[in-house]
């Protein structure tokens, strides 16, 4: 197949995702949410979590927290990807009750489970890795790809939550094997056709083995986008960095992967229909 065919099948293609084995996309940019404006004052550095929530949010503002330096770089790093379906006139409302109700900005928005009227959407948590050793490939649902925590590459996806249930999707990264880690990109994609980020309420967080966990919010609306790079992890002589990305393709993994310069190659990939 031409690459340009190849590019059209993944553009249309209900099903067609990335796994190893080339597709390229448009990228869409990330933009600032709307909240983040109303969330100015903060602290730019992120010494502890916020003594409400235990918690730190990353955004575009203030964008990284070192693990290092949080005394959080040993044993298990849990990454969690979970989502819920909003109604797709929420934000409408919302728009237009904030001028009356301006303290309606800091409620969390409301989410709903699924419904008839609801866009089903199966999104996927997966993570691009590359160690010290120049070893690079993925960790994903799609094709089987679920790797190990206890040896290379380190990280290791639980299974596939195909329904957005309060559990979610989790990965699981060996930081005591840090020092063989040079870098992790955790991204989100949707596996079937319907680019849906729009009609979803998701998050990424990650919970280390010691301080606040780390809130990553996919608020932005992109509603043609297929994918998300989410967050960063990286070794940065030695320093564990976590960086916010959130940047929104068209694409699918192989989009991420040339943004990035991973340099592997992409083929078609499908989901069994058996649950796993």
């Amino acid at each position: 197949m031409t690459p340009r065919a190849v590019r059209n099948a993944l553009i249309g293609a209900a099903d067609v995702v990335g796994r190893p084995d080339g597709v390229r996309d448009e990228y869409l940019g990330a933009g600032m949410g709307f909240f983040d404006g109303l969330r100015g004052g903060r602290a730019a550095e992120f010494d502890s979590g916020s003594a409400a929530s235990n918690a730190i949010e990353l955004t575009r503002r203030h964008q990284q927290v070192s693990l290092t330096k949080q005394d959080a770089a040993t044993g298990h790093l849990r990454v969690n990807l979970a989502w819920r379906m909003r109604t797709s006139d929420f934000d409408v409302t919302q728009r237009t009750s904030l001028f009356r109700h301006p303290f309606r900005a800091l409620k969390p928005p409301e989410v709903l489970g699924h419904g008839q009227s609801m866009v089903n959407v199966d999104l996927d948590l997966g993570c691009l890795y590359e160690l010290m050793d120049g070893t690079k490939g993925v960790v994903q649902p799609l094709g089987g790809y679920f790797g190990d925590v206890n040896a290379a590459p380190y990280v290791k996806l639980s299974g596939d939550d195909r329904f957005g249930s309060a559990s979610g999707e989790t990965m699981y990264v060996n930081l005591d094997h840090r020092e063989q880690i040079k870098r992790l990109l955790v991204f989100v994609y949707i596996y079937d056709q319907t680019p849906a980020f729009d009609r979803t309420h998701a998050i990424v967080t990650l919970y280390p083995s010691n301080g606040p966990r780390i809130e990553i919010h996919l608020d932005e609306r992109h509603p043609q986008a297929r994918s998300c790079a989410v967050v960063m992890i990286e070794n940065v002589k030695g320093e564990l960095v976590v960086r916010r990305e959130v940047k929104f393709v068209y694409g699918f993994q192989a989009e991420l992967d040339r943004l990035y310069g991973w340099g592997l190659q992409w083929g078609r990939g499908y989901k069994s229909k058996v649950d796993r």
